[in-house]
């Protein structure tokens, strides 16, 4: 009977023991969590106190963009290039936003239908050419509000041959054309124009 009593009494030491390290586990997990809790209320608060600086704008004289390989044919966007150079950016694409529409022509070299217009002897329609190069003025124009370029002018654009590859079979050679648009301030145009004059 004895050893049973004292089997007993060990187990139950055992299980009081037991419980009194889980007890003290949980506590430890509590406060690690409550510590860490506060912790990232603190980086909280810090994250507001700090207020972000505005980036400040790189002035430049000049902006430019250069599409390489664009699915246009050369000579097409030669004559956009043509037509848009010397003008506002806003003026070119609301030209070519017409162009689009069927409204204005494009002026062109080489046998091609006559159109009617004022200064216009041949020219066609390229609502395709017309769509791309909005987006390269759009993003001319937003180099230029970056940069403050106030009132830019396109004082350079060209279109030069891009690589050809081949299509299905090798049967066909696809067109491709790298462009070049570049815009100064109209103030810096007007100096130069005067500087060109003496």
């Amino acid at each position: 009977m004895e050893n049973e009593n004292k089997k007993h009494d060990e187990k139950t030491e055992h299980k009081v023991h037991e419980e009194k390290k889980h007890e003290e586990k949980v506590e430890h997990v509590e406060n690690k969590t409550h510590e860490h809790e506060k912790k990232h209320e603190e980086k909280k608060t810090d994250d507001k106190k700090e207020v972000k600086k505005p980036a400040q704008k790189i002035k430049k004289e000049s902006v430019s963009v250069n599409a390489t390989g664009l699915p246009l044919s050369e000579k097409t966007s030669g004559a956009i290039c043509r037509m848009i150079k010397y003008k506002p950016i806003s003026v070119a694409i609301a030209d070519l936003e017409q162009v689009a529409k069927l409204k204005k022509v494009v002026p062109m070299r080489g046998e091609i239908p006559h159109r009617k217009g004022k200064g216009i002897m041949a020219g066609r329609f390229p609502q395709k050419h017309a769509k791309a190069f909005i987006i390269l003025l759009k993003s001319l124009k937003g180099n230029a509000d970056n940069h403050d370029v106030d009132e830019p002018i396109i004082v350079e654009a060209y279109a030069n041959k891009g690589y050809k590859p081949y299509g299905r079979f090798g049967r066909v050679q696809k067109k491709r054309s790298h462009i070049t648009l570049r815009a100064i301030s109209m103030k810096d145009f007007k100096k130069n124009k005067k500087e060109k004059k003496k």
